[in-house]
């Protein structure tokens, strides 16, 4: 019969769904009657514990549904090696105000200036601060756009793209144009007619230095929009035409 207070109390934690109160109450309670803490603060170290653990789980998620080829976080970054982007923007952007003001940001640059992984760094970091990330290549995207020419099965695939807060493409540059010219011309305008729709979807793109290669995307980055170029390897488009 004494274990039935706990098993009930097992039951209801995991019916709430407090999964670090069930596996913490007892050892907590153990160091409150030790260092003569009331049951107020036991309850508040045990639901700031819940907390703490549930926002992580909250992250590991996010990342995981990002799909990031690697984890790679701006602290492992090697800003001296790279003096361009400055350290000062990047960690600017980190704060993640460009996706509530809906601006893309572009990285362009040769093979093996960490284009990348300044991309992947700032969608970490979006996952961080609870927002929702999606990454893929630019020639996974133009494969999906290939495989959904229809109507319907485009605006199902914009449906799930525009569930992100933050949408990284990267590889740009390697989009291969080797297609035949009538497939390539509909991919293309069906590239730009889901970035027109992407209006209030910010993306960080990626591109190696080849014009030959680029996309010719309309909508956010085409003519008629703010621009504010900084540096040499981002550049930062607002989602918004500019007034007058």
């Amino acid at each position: 019969m004494t274990d039935t207070p706990q098993l009930l109390l097992a039951h209801h934690l995991k019916a709430l769904r407090l999964p670090t109160f069930l596996r913490a109450y007892d050892k907590v309670a153990k160091q409150c009657a030790a260092e003569g803490v009331g049951h107020s603060r036991y309850l508040l170290r045990l639901a700031e514990l819940e907390l703490i653990d549930r926002e992580r789980r909250m992250v590991e998620r996010r990342i995981k549904a990002a799909k990031f080829p690697a984890l790679k976080s701006l602290d492992s970054f090697d800003f001296k090696a790279m003096p361009s982007p400055h350290k000062m923007l990047v960690m600017e952007l980190a704060r993640c105000d460009y996706i509530t003001r809906n601006e893309n940001i572009i990285a362009v640059g040769n093979s093996g200036t960490g284009k990348t992984h300044i991309g992947l760094g700032l969608g970490l970091a979006a996952c961080q601060k609870g927002l929702t990330v999606g990454v893929i290549t630019a020639s996974a995207l133009v494969h999906e756009l290939l495989e959904a020419r229809d109507e319907k099965r485009r605006l199902r695939l914009q449906k799930q793209l525009s569930k992100y807060s933050l949408l990284i493409i990267d590889e740009l540059g390697y989009v291969p144009l080797s297609l035949p010219w009538p497939c390539r011309t509909s991919t293309w305008r069906s590239f730009s007619t889901m970035s027109s729709g992407f209006s209030r979807l910010p993306p960080i793109r990626s591109s190696s230095c080849n014009r030959d290669m680029y996309i010719p995307v309309s909508g956010p980055l085409s003519g008629g929009y703010s621009s504010t170029t900084i540096g040499v390897h981002l550049t930062r488009f607002s989602n918004t035409k500019p007034q007058g």
